[in-house]
């Protein structure tokens, strides 16, 4: 008997039932048998050992794909831990998961002391090990049978993990001589892990309580080649350079203070510069997309979010509700902008010919993040979207979609982010307990976003289950120069919560309709933008934006004056800088401002102060020449327009 394989290609074939993954790879050419790691039946992962019993949809996965990545780290945290064991006998195990870059595996050393300075004899151990071209073998085990292995071997936390599983679908996997619980997949055998890096320990409670035993975790990556290690150590050493934290410090963008709180950022005034800078193109290119502005407070009252369903859904995750001395009266800060937005639209009737209304915010909201998990300006607890709200017929939906898609292309356009993917975020259909609103509703919201993508020729991927809990989105998903993915910019199509809030406008048949609202927020948070902003930029910000655009240099104090009058002047022509007027060498004046990443240098000595000149010098590319300094502010208008 056969089954029939659909490959990506559309092309079906048909081969013996109980076919492998590996021997159809073999089938279509013998190099893609060699790099194959797994294979994505009918959506699902699976080992490449594993038999095919039915007609299915299958792609071979290899290192070029996310999914092979994923299992082939998986495999590598197996790897780690057989390490492990064989170095620190009785060691216990959590789990060990692939993440973004990478894998970790928690661990229990019994109190062994366990450092960054251990990695390197691990390290060596994994690469040993992996030489043995073990094999990867799947097993089914019985509950009773995984139960008594494990309460053998003396590991509580897999027999915690074990008393959680349903009998009958719990499975080992073993390669040399670990044998370990999990659900798999993975590849074929350890030969294929050529570069090994451990990079750093840190603490892990189990399961994530705090009130559970705090256990070590240690991270690591692998490739298959290590020329491939080798690119990837140096992105990280990039990545260090270009950290968003130590460029705000250096840059004096921005800061954080325990006596204020954590995740609280305050901004510097080179910093509040730049934002601000960044809020001016946006309400600029807002207004002219036909949004007027609305400010709304920064708390609202519990029972608006009870309304919203936002309290329902995120309220553990909020701050707690802030009492009044008026008993039963509780306010939240605020955690969304968009119920205030809702009231707005409600101050007044709305006719069919005033939609749609798009109402836009700089609001700054708040949600409590645990400290774990704070990261710079990427995750904090206060921050400001770019928010707005537009409140349309159902016939208006995807005009006013395709528009927002337009509008974020600008910005990303504008500010050189010029790789990215759209993610069409939907529900999980199979927990639909965490949404709101009914299916036909979700259906209808889904497939606008689908037609102003295809409208607009975005290459979308569909994710279930990142929709947000009251309708489908259009995620943007940006990659930075060094490659890194980010989300930021997203759209939300919602029917719900202008039913939960009973807003209304009366149709061209008299009767009263229910509008429909676009959630939209091109930079996402301005704190999350500018942090991603400074890493792809390395600090170096667009002429426009850059707090500090020129630095006036004398070369010794007695060109103090001329250097301040050519501040002056350009001040009046608003070019934002700095004079340099210390009592120091002009070396190290220019050593300093291109450290601070000042776009423009201008040098004043006795030839310059003479002949009512300035000498330029440009970040990064050096001496540029003397000029007047009114050729140079004509230069400078020229390179510095900001985007239309």
């Amino acid at each position: 008997m056969n089954v029939k394989i659909s490959l990506p290609d559309g092309s079906v074939r048909e081969y013996p039932q109980g076919v492998k993954g590996s021997e159809i790879a073999s089938s279509i050419s013998e190099g893609l048998a060699r790099v194959s790691l797994a294979i994505e039946v009918n959506g699902e992962v699976w080992d490449l050992s594993r038999p095919i019993t039915t007609d299915a949809s299958i792609k071979i996965l290899t290192w070029n794909d996310k999914s092979g990545k994923t299992t082939f780290w998986h495999s590598s945290a197996h790897l780690l831990a057989e390490a492990l064991e064989a170095l620190y006998p009785g060691v216990k195990f959590g789990t060990g998961p692939a993440i973004e870059n990478g894998f970790y595996y928690d661990v229990d050393l019994n109190g062994k002391p366990f450092g960054d300075d251990d990695l390197a004899a691990v390290e060596a151990k994994m690469k040993e090990l992996a030489k043995h071209d073990s094999q990867y073998v799947r097993k089914d085990v019985s509950k009773a049978d995984a139960l008594k292995y494990f309460t053998e071997k003396g590991d509580p936390y897999k027999i915690e993990i074990i008393n959680g599983l349903e009998d009958g679908k719990i499975t080992f996997y073993q390669q040399g001589g670990f044998t370990d619980l999990c659900i798999g997949p993975h590849i074929p055998n350890t030969g294929f892990i050529k570069a090994v890096k451990l990079l750093n320990v840190a603490g892990a409670y189990w399961r994530n309580n705090e009130n559970n035993k705090m256990l070590t975790r240690i991270y690591g990556i692998t490739f298959p080649k290590a020329k491939e290690l080798e690119e990837y150590l140096h992105l990280i050493e990039e990545a260090k350079k270009r950290d968003h934290r130590k460029l705000g410090k250096e840059l004096e963008l921005f800061a954080f203070s325990e006596r204020v709180g954590m995740g609280l950022p305050l901004w510097l005034p080179k910093g509040t510069i730049l934002r601000e800078r960044l809020e001016q193109f946006m309400r600029k290119a807002q207004i002219k997309a036909g949004y007027d502005p609305v400010v709304t407070p920064h708390i609202g009252s519990k029972a608006l979010y009870v309304t919203s369903g936002h309290y329902e859904k995120y309220g553990k995750d909020s701050f707690q509700p802030i009492h009044t001395p008026d008993e039963g009266e509780e306010f939240l800060l605020k955690p969304m902008n968009c119920p205030h937005h809702c009231e707005i639209y409600r101050t007044k009737p709305r006719s069919y010919r005033d939609l749609p209304v798009r109402l836009a915010e700089f609001g700054t909201v708040y949600r409590y993040e645990q400290s774990g998990e704070l990261h710079g300006l990427t995750r904090v607890r206060g921050f400001t979207q770019d928010d707005a709200h537009i409140f349309c017929r159902p016939d208006q939906v995807k005009e006013e979609f395709v528009k927002v898609i337009d509008l974020v292309l600008h910005v990303f356009k504008s500010l050189g982010f010029e790789n990215y993917t759209a993610q069409v975020s939907l529900r999980d259909p199979e927990n639909k307990a965490k949404y709101i609103g009914e299916d036909s509703a979700w259906e209808k919201a889904e497939a606008a976003i689908q037609e102003a993508a295809d409208e607009r020729g975005l290459s979308t991927v569909a994710v279930k289950g990142e929709a947000a809990f009251y309708g489908p989105k259009l995620d943007f998903m940006v990659k930075d120069a060094l490659g890194r993915q980010w989300q930021l910019g997203t759209i939300q199509v919602d029917y719900n919560l202008p039913i939960r809030f009973e807003l209304e406008y009366v149709g061209s048949d008299n009767q009263k309709h229910t509008p429909v609202m676009i959630h939209r927020a091109p930079f996402g948070s301005l704190e999350r933008f500018v942090a991603v902003l400074i890493e792809h930029c390395a600090g170096n910000f667009p002429l426009w934006l850059a707090p500090d655009q020129i630095a006036v240099l004398p070369i010794s104090e007695r060109f103090n004056d001329y250097a301040k009058l050519v501040y002056e002047k350009l001040k009046e022509q608003d070019i934002r800088g700095l004079l340099d007027d210390r009592d120091e060498k002009i070396g190290r004046k220019i050593r300093d401002a291109e450290t601070k990443k000042i776009p423009f240098m201008l040098i004043v000595g006795e030839k310059e102060a003479g002949d009512q000149m300035v000498a330029v010098r440009k970040h990064g590319q050096g001496d540029q020449g003397s000029v007047p300094l009114e050729e140079f502010v004509n230069r400078f208008r020229i390179e510095c327009s900001a985007p239309v």
